[in-house]
């Protein structure tokens, strides 16, 4: 498989506060990598500097093998499709409108047949014509999240698609970007929900005061010991019928 997304030694700072500190990752083509670890821990931090919104202190970041750095800001949107944690819309325009600016460089026809259909993956095609300002804030982040799969690009970034979700549209959400994913394209999502992401994501890497702390399947990023370390959680996963969850309980 091609190596979509290369991270090596990467560290950031804000003043003398280091950020991020010698943080190397790779994604593939096909495989859905999910960024974990408390808040603060620099998950997002790590999605800005891959997408070149975040100055590097050191270290190095490729797109498909060719250095950031060398890319124009057109060649990355092109390659690279983001969601940020941010949900504000300034604008009460209506869903499909929203959705399309992700297939920016098609034809109007093309671009609303795009977003209608992203719309209708997420099961808000009903909406379509609603103005996002005049929605719930769920559906809202259906729609921006309807938004990233209309670019259509190789890579898809998302931080937080989760949140603001009802459970059965988290995993519809994160069904949407395995999808994305089984059809040859590289997913980064971070989440805030251990069962979910043991469940959605083929590797996780878990963050910890801006250092990578562990990186694998699941079952081998969150172990005990690292649950303990990184989130103050006594437990492990567990199997289930319907994939792992978390159980564990605060330390004491």
């Amino acid at each position: 498989m091609s190596v979509l997304l290369e991270m090596t030694g990467v560290a950031v700072r804000r003043g003398r506060r280091e950020v991020l500190a010698d943080v190397s990752l790779n994604l593939a083509a096909g495989e859905v990598l999910g960024l974990v670890g408390p808040n603060g821990a620099g998950k997002t931090t790590l999605i800005r500097a891959a997408l070149g919104l975040q100055p590097l202190a050191a270290g190095e970041v490729k797109l498909s093998g060719r250095p950031l750095a060398a890319l124009g800001e057109r060649q990355r949107a092109a390659f690279a499709g983001y969601l940020p944690q941010e949900r504000r819309v300034a604008w009460n325009m209506p869903a499909w409108r929203i959705a399309a600016l992700g297939a920016a460089g098609r034809s109007p026809a093309q671009g609303h047949a795009v977003a209608s259909a992203c719309l209708a993956e997420l099961e808000i095609g009903a909406l379509a014509e609603r103005g996002v300002l005049d929605m719930s804030g769920g559906e809202r982040a259906r729609v921006l999240l309807a938004r990233l799969l209309a670019t259509g690009a190789p890579l898809l970034i998302a931080d937080e698609p989760a949140a603001g979700l009802d459970p059965d549209a988290q995993f519809l959400a994160l069904e949407r970007l395995r999808a994305r994913s089984a059809a040859g394209a590289g997913v980064v999502v971070t989440l805030h929900d251990l069962t979910l992401a043991a469940r959605s994501c083929d590797r996780l890497a878990v963050l910890h005061l801006g250092r990578l702390v562990a990186v694998g399947t699941p079952a081998e990023a969150l172990t005990p010991a690292v649950l303990a370390e990184v989130f103050g959680l006594e437990g492990g996963l567990v199997g289930s019928p319907a994939g792992p969850i978390l159980a564990a309980s605060r330390r004491r």
